[in-house]
């Protein structure tokens, strides 16, 4: 994958988008990430059953923000702060990796 020179973003098919950020431990990265695929997985079976796929689009958001991919950029927050993001992230989506 490639990464853009200053390292905040991933290049995609020729589009940018912001990465996830460097200091999330391993595991509480691949925790995150599985909640984040659950949670796609949850909108897409919504969509197709004809039901209100809100709440699980309201896990992927706070999936991505934990990750640093949404909400403020990771490079600007304090180590405090980014580690506060994710923890809060895996108690939102009921993680327990931290």
């Amino acid at each position: 994958m490639e990464h853009t020179g200053d390292g905040h973003y991933v290049v995609i098919s020729g589009r940018r988008w912001r990465a996830t950020d460097p200091a999330v431990p391993e595991d509480v990265a691949a925790a995150l990430r599985r909640a984040l695929m659950a949670a796609r997985r949850d909108v897409g079976r919504a969509l197709r059953s004809g039901q209100d796929p809100a709440p699980a689009r309201a896990r992927v958001q706070a999936a991505k923000v934990a990750l640093g991919e949404r909400g403020t950029p990771w490079w600007e927050q304090t180590p405090a702060e980014r580690r506060a993001r994710w923890e809060a992230g895996l108690r939102a989506l009921g993680s327990g990796a931290c």
